[in-house]
């Protein structure tokens, strides 16, 4: 897919992320949120340990590809000629009456307006080899396991450095098909940073983040809730899967 692109291609010492670290959702992998803080001491300062260890020999890598864009309906069109179709879901209903039903697509500048938009797309890892560092220890593993979770969040922070905005990731409430990996690989080339995607659209290595980041000034999260039937219609019709494929990769 050729596309014309300002790509940045990076990486991410430890130390570099250590003050971008969600400790708060850390502590909820582990179960322990909301409970005293010194139900947090120990895990924590095994954390920090473990940290300690990893710095200088692992990093994070990221890409984030700045395109030019316009919406058409719930669907985003993205690249030199707008080549590429990127669909969207939409809300079924709202927590608060009057509200309005809100896509993704609505915080990028429609195509009928006659100007160009952009969005940014991002993937982040970490390297690989860490999975099977501490296989031999149940409690190290998972520790290892969460905390490059939280690692791979915070290099999608840090690039917000680079593009500020929201970063609705692939897998999230707001952007629940797993298939949009799919087209996103097809921009970013993940493989360059050492991602592979499973059938299913998951990313490997585990601790891998993909998404958007859109700039619009009033861009925020939402929870595309529960699909009706009428939209998987639609959304599977314009993704171009039949009902049986797209419900495959819709993640609850």
């Amino acid at each position: 897919m050729e596309l014309e692109t300002r790509k940045l291609k990076l990486s991410y010492t430890i130390s570099e992320l250590r003050p971008l670290i969600s400790w708060q959702y850390f502590y909820y992998a582990w179960g322990v949120a909301g409970k005293p803080e010194a139900d947090h001491e120990s895990l924590r300062q095994d954390a920090e340990d473990m940290l300690d260890e990893w710095e200088g020999i692992y990093r994070t890598r990221a890409m984030l590809v700045r395109l030019p864009a316009n919406s058409d309906g719930d669907d985003i069109l993205v690249g030199k000629n707008l080549e590429v179709r990127i669909p969207m879901l939409r809300q079924q209903r709202t927590d608060k009456p009057g509200e309005p039903l809100l896509s993704l697509a609505d915080f990028i500048r429609p195509l009928s307006q006659g100007i160009r938009d952009e969005i940014g797309v991002f993937c982040t890892t970490m390297d690989s080899d860490i999975e099977t560092r501490y296989a031999e220890d149940p409690y190290l593993r998972m520790l290892s396991m969460t905390l490059a979770d939280r690692l791979a969040e915070a290099t999608a922070e840090k690039l917000n450095t680079e593009m500020p905005g929201i970063r609705p990731a692939v897998g999230y409430p707001v952007m629940p098909d797993m298939s949009i990996n799919f087209i996103l690989d097809g921009i970013l080339n993940m493989k360059q940073i050492g991602i592979s995607l499973t059938e299913s659209g998951m990313m490997q290595p585990h601790s891998s983040i993909s998404g958007l980041i859109f700039t619009h000034p009033v861009a925020r999260y939402f929870n595309v809730g529960p699909i009706g039937e009428d939209q998987l219609n639609d959304y599977a019709r314009r993704r171009g899967f039949t009902i049986e494929k797209m419900n495959r990769f819709i993640k609850p």
